[in-house]
């Protein structure tokens, strides 16, 4: 609970400012101006947030994690898995509704419209590789691997985020609030594994 208050507590500022046209507004619109610079770079590290992209490595870990657990013979092997796959779920079912009832206008750097609050994209991307991640590291038995693994995620989130701001697909607190909602989700996959997720190993027959 201490980790899921401050994600919610900013999350929920973010989207009254959003909501009210508040002065945060104006402080994220002079922010995008100065980062704002379209090229293929942003475009591509962007593209790290699609579902194309972001989902199918998702999917991967989730078949090869499952896999992993069942051969250790955990008896609720499944629940990891489940789990990782219901927050990538959830992603869609939250944001798709906030962006309808925010109907916030884009940057200048899109075509004219609304709804890009919070960012599809970073959420995409930090649920995918941030469940990923949390996946992998309890396979993993060497500490740099697991430090690579973290750098990576990490990487590839940030790079994602970055590249939606630069090309001037969102805004930047657009981004922060997903960081913010994929947290929540990210949280309670882990609070969901860590609760029903550590069965006992099948006893051999």
């Amino acid at each position: 609970m201490l980790l899921l208050g401050p994600p919610v507590l900013l999350f929920l500022l973010i989207t009254w400012q959003v909501v009210v046209d508040g002065p945060l507004l104006g402080l994220d619109e002079r922010l995008s101006d100065a980062l704002v610079r379209p090229d293929r770079a942003s475009e591509l590290l962007s593209d790290l947030g699609n579902v194309d992209v972001a989902v199918p490595v998702l999917v991967v870990v989730l078949a090869a994690a499952a896999w992993r657990l069942r051969a250790t013979g955990v008896d609720r092997w499944w629940v990891p898995p489940v789990a990782g796959a219901a927050a990538m779920v959830l992603v869609p079912v939250l944001v798709a509704p906030l962006k309808a009832w925010t109907d916030r206008p884009g940057t200048p750097a899109v075509p004219p419209a609304t709804g890009y609050y919070p960012s599809g994209h970073t959420a995409t991307a930090v649920v995918a590789y941030g469940a990923a991640t949390l996946l992998l590291l309890p396979l993993l038995r060497s500490p740099a691997v697991r430090r690579a693994l973290l750098a990576l995620c990490a990487a590839l989130i940030l790079g994602a985020s970055y590249g939606l701001v630069r090309r001037g697909y969102h805004w930047p607190l657009d981004v922060v609030a997903s960081w913010c909602l994929s947290m929540i989700l990210l949280l309670a996959f882990s609070a969901t594994v860590a609760r029903y997720g550590q069965g006992a190993r099948r006893h051999e027959e």
